[in-house]
């Protein structure tokens, strides 16, 4: 699975779909370069990788019968931390609500799951997402992947460090 991170969603949807791949060796592919690259950028700043794993072989035994959740059936990926997800906390970069765990996903999270969207962590960003770097109290900066020197971005960047570093899906084809 050499550079799979490269390989658009759909295509990886088709992939699981005509069975060339599982939802379980995606996930962990993706769980693996987590754990190896995000101690360096701090892009991902909660996971739940027992759950995504669950969800993966969930998916991978409605492969095996044919039976397919939704366009993004068995894709893992992260979700920004100003987002309420089950199981994980939600503090928006905030001291104040690193206890904050939520008793539903946000409504665009949901959307995402039921199109069988698998979620395996939380993405770094300001506080409040209000700021043009990636910088909170609660769980510091985001690196750059390419230059640690700079900065991300803002409000989304720890997602943006997570996609340039491969540690989540691409949405989109990219260019050849």
């Amino acid at each position: 699975m050499q550079k799979i991170f490269f390989t658009s969603t759909v295509d990886l949807v088709k992939q699981i779909k005509n069975k060339e791949i599982t939802s379980v060796a995606l996930t962990q592919y993706f769980i693996e370069r987590i754990q190896r690259y995000n101690p360096a950028l701090n892009a991902v700043i909660a996971t739940d990788f027992e759950n995504a794993l669950k969800q993966a072989r969930h998916a991978d035994a409605l492969t095996k019968k044919g039976e397919f959740i939704g366009p993004l059936h068995g894709i893992p990926m992260t979700i920004k931390d100003s987002f309420e997800v089950v199981g994980m906390p939600t503090t928006s970069g905030s001291k104040r609500l690193k206890d904050h765990f939520a008793p539903q996903n946000a409504t665009a999270v949901q959307r995402l799951v039921d199109a069988g969207a698998i979620i395996i962590g939380k993405t770094n960003l300001p506080l409040y997402a209000g700021d043009l770097q990636s910088f909170n109290d609660l769980h510091g900066v985001t690196n750059n992947p390419w230059d640690h020197s700079k900065t991300p971005g803002g409000s989304s960047g720890g997602a943006a460090a997570a996609l340039a570093a491969g540690l989540q899906c691409c949405c989109i084809k990219p260019p050849p």
